[in-house]
């Protein structure tokens, strides 16, 4: 982190088809060596197969997904004295969803399936139905929030 000045926030433009920033946010990190197409490909598949598999739209079920795994508290090291301190701090918006995004992307190339379109599909729909492997992400980093909480005092 800079000490001179803040980093500047990059404009992101909204994806031309469902005209959402966050899904825009998710293409780039799904992609992979600059190949944006490829990204895009694969989300486009996946949100056919969750439309065929599910009930809702498949915008819905990633935005139901992305707010399911949001966390609302993490843990920063903190040095005082000589020690370093694990000290619970709320989440903004921004950097929230940011994990999000980013423990999805992970979970889906985890998984097991065949292809990153079967992967991330059924994460998604996991995510949006409130298990699989990013929302454990998200447990247990309250989880050690939880027990961190007597170093709350800490936090300035």
């Amino acid at each position: 982190m800079s000490r001179r000045r803040k980093a500047q926030i990059r404009q992101v433009l909204p994806d031309p088809v469902y005209n959402s920033l966050v899904l825009s946010k998710f293409i780039n990190a799904i992609m992979i060596g600059g190949e944006k197409s490829t990204a895009e490909k694969i989300i486009d598949q996946a949100f056919t197969s969750i439309q065929s598999k599910g009930t809702d739209a498949a915008i819905e079920v990633f935005n139901k997904a992305i707010d399911n795994v949001r966390p609302a508290l993490e843990v920063r090291s903190r040095r005082v004295g000589g020690a370093t301190y694990q000290v619970p701090q709320e989440v903004k918006s921004n950097r929230g969803q940011a994990l999000a995004i980013r423990w999805i992307v992970k979970a889906a190339r985890g998984r097991k399936e065949r292809s990153m379109i079967d992967k991330l599909s059924s994460e998604l729909l996991d995510a949006a139905n409130n298990r699989g492997s990013a929302i454990k992400k998200r447990e247990d980093t309250h989880k050690m929030a939880e027990a961190n909480k007597a170093f709350a005092h800490f936090r300035w």
